[in-house]
This record gives C-alpha cells, sequence and structure tokens, in this order.
C-alpha cells in the first residue's frame, strides 16, 4: 500500500548542498547555502533563489559566481551562510571561518575550505511561475583540492565526502558509498 502526501512535501534526493560564492561592488566575498540547484547540462549548473538576495544583486553586478559543495568538514559554517543574509551580515565570511581567494577564470571567491569548485559565468536569469529566480551559468573552470583526488587524478568524492539535504528530515547526509558501476551494470540485462 501507498501514502499520498501533499505536492508542498516533494522530495527529490539527492539535493546537494551548494555554496554560491560571489562579489559585491567592494570585492567584499558572499556565500550562500543553496539546495535548490545542480547540474542542468554537460557545461551549465542552474540555481533557484529568491528575489531579494545579496547573490542575486552580486551576480547580476560580477556576471560570474563559484558553485562549491559543502562537505561533511563544513556543515556548520555551509549550514550559517544559509540562514543568515548577506544583506544583514556584512561580516558573513569571516564568521563561517572561511578564506577567500579569488577564482582563475572569473570575479568571483573560492573558498579555500571547499574543496571543490565551479567557476561559472551568467548566462540568463528566469522567473519561475512561483516567483523564484532560476540563474543558469556556464561551467568555465572546475578546481579541486589534491586532498581530494585518486591516484589517478580524478576527484574522488568518497575523499570529498559532499553533504546532501534530506528535505524531508530537514537534515544534512552524507552522499554514500559507491554501489554499482555506470554504463556497465545493466549490460548484465542485454
Amino acid at each position: 500500500m501507498r501514502k499520498n502526501f501533499d505536492p508542498k512535501k516533494t522530495v527529490v534526493t539527492p539535493l546537494p548542498v551548494l555554496i554560491i560564492g560571489t562579489y559585491d561592488e567592494n570585492g567584499t566575498p558572499n556565500a550562500m547555502n543553496v539546495a535548490w540547484g545542480g547540474q542542468c547540462s554537460e557545461y551549465h549548473v542552474a540555481i533557484n533563489i529568491g528575489h531579494v538576495r545579496k547573490t542575486r544583486d552580486n551576480i547580476a553586478l560580477k556576471k560570474a559566481f563559484t558553485v562549491s559543495f559543502a562537505t561533511k568538514d563544513t556543515v556548520v559554517a555551509a549550514d550559517y551562510v544559509g540562514i543568515v543574509s548577506g544583506l544583514k551580515e556584512p561580516k558573513l565570511i569571516e564568521k563561517a571561518g572561511w578564506h577567500a581567494e579569488k577564482a582563475e577564470k572569473v570575479d568571483a571567491p573560492v573558498f579555500k575550505e571547499l574543496p571543490l569548485t565551479l567557476e561559472c559565468r551568467f548566462l540568463r536569469e528566469e522567473e519561475t511561475p512561483e516567483g523564484e529566480i532560476r540563474i543558469v551559468g556556464e561551467v568555465v573552470n572546475m578546481s579541486a583540492d589534491e586532498c581530494i583526488l585518486d591516484e589517478k587524478g580524478n576527484v574522488d568524492l568518497s575523499k570529498l565526502q559532499p553533504i546532501m539535504f534530506d528535505s524531508a528530515a530537514l537534515a544534512y547526509r552524507v552522499v554514500g558509498e559507491k554501489v554499482g558501476n555506470a554504463f556497465k551494470d545493466g549490460t548484465q540485462l542485454k
């Protein structure tokens, strides 16, 4: 037997905990925790945010942003930048304990404590029927701290330990263990 739920309780999982990095007009770094976002094509990411956000203003100004992945080790700081607005808390990054450096390819910050970062050039903004803003960016660079690379130089998610947002329990969970091989295991049924 199945139980029906109100569509407002929709669960889609996993929802990555994305940290969006931007600079304001003074070059001050800002970070925002976004759960409603992800990769939408090979070189593009999309994030959904509200109308009145420091992040939205900064992206409009600089035409650039970074997307980093919160990890098991950064859960407290990642949650903090999701519950406090950069419009109201100018020392947001310092309180989170993060250190920003300029990204190589775009005018946006990379946070040293977040080991995997996508550098994005702003492409477009769309208003959703629900009144949210969807921002689409083109990934122009990806950088990773060597501590999360495997012996072949590829990103190893077991070393990264990215977290996901569990919207059903209002919790953060670590992305789990490897359970199969993509584009291979299904060939057993051919």
